[in-house]
């Protein structure tokens, strides 16, 4: 039997679709615990793995400009793009912000509804949305960065010898599926549904018969 999906609340109700895509993918409460047992491993990298990440983002011009803009959270001064490092004032409260961040996705743990409407929130505020024009950066960056992030941890799990490879395994697809979710709670806020190009469709398909065997 079909099980029946509210697209619309899929795109307004977090909650729910945390619900449609953990199901779908089989992230569990197994997965949470999985995540819980690395902290022992992750937590101590965690000042590595935000070091890292920044210099990766000051790499690119793409990406280290969106550090010279204004965040709302942020009260200090802000460098300009000349004299701008990893040790001036705001990019450490930006470590401080992303360090806070992974600690807790890794210690949560329950997925509840305030920790889902945190992990939306850190989507949204990468967007226009919250009322900060300055700040709006391309998905693009989001995606790469994320998977950066993963991909520090992965070696970080594959690289430690105290555990066996089946514990690997079913660390890295815990972590994966915990990206994925907050990957798509990002675009929840970067993508909104056209209801122009729903039309269409509906009334492209309405008539045409079924030839399904």
């Amino acid at each position: 039997m079909v099980e029946h999906i509210d697209s619309n609340k899929l795109t307004t109700d977090v909650r729910y679709r945390f619900e449609y895509f953990s199901k779908f993918i089989n992230f569990t409460s197994e997965d949470i615990s999985i995540l819980n047992t690395l902290a022992p491993i992750v937590l101590p990298r965690v000042p590595v793995i935000v070091d890292g990440v920044y210099r990766k983002l000051f790499q690119y011009n793409v990406t280290k400009h969106h550090f010279i803009m204004t965040n709302n959270q942020f009260d200090g001064s802000i460098n300009t793009n000349d004299d701008l490092s990893l040790e001036c004032t705001q990019m450490i409260y930006r470590k401080d912000m992303l360090s806070g961040y992974l600690k807790r996705l890794i210690l949560q743990r329950e997925w509840t509804d305030e920790f889902l409407d945190y992990l939306s929130r850190v989507g949204r505020m990468h967007t226009s949305k919250m009322g900060s024009r300055s700040i709006n950066v391309e998905y693009l960056h989001i995606n790469t960065t994320l998977t950066y992030i993963e991909n520090l941890i992965i070696e970080i799990i594959c690289s430690h010898d105290n555990l066996d490879q089946s514990m690997k395994k079913t660390s890295l697809l815990a972590l994966n599926k915990a990206f994925r979710i907050q990957t798509d709670l990002f675009l929840m806020h970067f993508l909104e549904p056209s209801t122009d190009i729903l039309s269409t469709q509906r009334t492209k398909y309405k008539h045409k018969k079924c030839t399904c065997s």
